[in-house]
């Protein structure tokens, strides 16, 4: 027969073996260990840095004379639309600028880069070593790359604007005023637009100084049916 410490055992060790492995990679600047107070203090940390639901990307139905294959940028609301038919969008959160870095215009997709290199403007370096922080010249694509996993580049008139719809190492800006003027997406977000969104795409960025002109679209919700058919 077996005795109690046996069973108490067999089950421990089968609720080990049941949890998913997870490597000390996976939790950047924690070591390895159990119940200690850098492990508490990330998990409370992580949880309250959830992308809000509203953020999530979805089929939406969006009234707009806008052709499909456009995509419409609403800053205010940090929303970036991708119009796919008469009526129907898909729909991603997003962050943008912070204050006196946001921005307006119509531009097209001139540039599309997969794990893109970071190369800081020159403006940009100057500002944060004034801050204390010095950044690189150039950084190398990859998971520490503040341009996130896809990146399209803005034009205008053929020239590039400098900014960018792109990925972010940082989830949890969505839906912040926090960058320089970027559209900062997702990865999984802006990997699903890139793959979509060809060379040429007209951009609509509605913000201040209304040079996107006039533009009309409403988001009447959830697009049931996209949603439960859709991509």
């Amino acid at each position: 027969m077996r005795t109690y410490a046996s069973i108490l055992l067999a089950a421990a060790v089968a609720v080990t073996t049941a949890l998913p492995a997870t490597s000390a990679s996976a939790f950047p600047g924690v070591t390895q260990g159990m119940g200690t107070t850098s492990d508490v203090t990330l998990v409370a940390t992580q949880s309250k840095k959830q992308v809000a639901a509203k953020y999530k990307r979805q089929k939406v139905r969006l009234v707009t004379d806008e052709a499909p294959g456009t995509i419409i940028v609403d800053t205010n609301n940090k929303f970036l639309y991708y119009v796919e038919s008469k009526n129907r969008a898909t729909r991603y959160g997003i962050g943008v600028g912070r204050e006196g870095f946001g921005w307006s215009g119509v531009v097209k997709v001139g540039r599309k880069e997969e794990w893109p290199g970071w190369t800081p403007p020159a403006e940009m370096r100057r500002r944060e070593a004034k801050k204390g922080r010095i950044l690189p010249a150039y950084q190398p694509g990859g998971e520490d790359n503040p341009l996130g996993a896809r990146a399209l580049y803005l034009f205008k008139g053929g020239r590039d604007t400098i900014f960018r719809i792109h990925g972010t190492n940082q989830p949890w800006t969505i839906g912040q005023n926090m960058s320089s003027g970027c559209i900062r997406m997702m990865n999984k977000d802006v990997e699903h637009l890139y793959a979509r969104a060809g060379i040429g795409t007209k951009v609509i960025v509605v913000g201040p100084g209304n040079k996107h002109g006039k533009v009309s679209f409403d988001d009447r919700g959830m697009d049931f049916f996209g949603s439960l058919f859709g991509g």
